[in-house]
């Protein structure tokens, strides 16, 4: 079966094949690909990965309507949680992005309408011959980035917004090569 060369560890494989570019609307799954992708920032998608399954079961499965309540006690159990990050820009982010992911969800319906409105509900399929062709950023991660920063998201700078667009499949940039495109 031919794969997205980065897909080259059991974990990237995993990923690759069962939820990178597959079209996502579920709430707890925008939101938990959104704290994923934030807590990438200087570190490899692998490491996230496996760190994934810390993070659900500390995070309350990803739950932002109860991440949005935790006070102080609950960020300090974070940051002693073997195996979450202990950034606390990172873990404080967390937080305030369930509460602003409440907002949204509060003006738009959902999130869903909210992030796929800025495609008219269709998924961008890219024709890219290899990973080296896919760019940090565009002009539609750039226009994302900046809305969520006004609603006051963190770590969803355009860089980490064009890796969300891909998790929740707004962009399939699978390698024409690819039997999972």
């Amino acid at each position: 079966m031919k794969r997205c060369a980065w897909a080259y560890s059991d974990e990237l494989r995993e990923y690759h094949d069962h939820v990178w570019g597959k079209p996502q609307h579920d709430e707890i799954m925008l939101f938990k690909m959104l704290v994923l992708e934030g807590l990438q920032a200087g570190l490899s998608w692998e490491i996230i990965l496996k760190k994934e399954k810390a993070y659900e079961d500390a995070l309350n499965h990803f739950d932002y309507v109860k991440i949005a309540q935790y006070q102080e006690d609950k960020y300090n159990e974070l940051m002693e949680t073997p195996l979450l990050i202990k950034n606390k820009l990172k873990m404080r982010a967390i937080i305030s992005n369930a509460q602003a992911f409440l907002k949204v969800q509060e003006d738009f319906g959902c999130f869903d309408e909210y992030i796929w409105s800025y495609v008219g509900h269709k998924q961008i399929v890219h024709d890219y011959n290899n990973t080296q062709d896919v760019p940090a950023f565009d002009e539609l991660s750039i226009e994302i980035s900046k809305d969520l920063k006004k609603r006051g998201f963190k770590f969803v700078g355009p860089t980490i917004i064009y890796s969300y667009l891909q998790a929740i499949g707004i962009y399939n940039d699978h390698e024409l090569l690819c039997d999972f495109r």
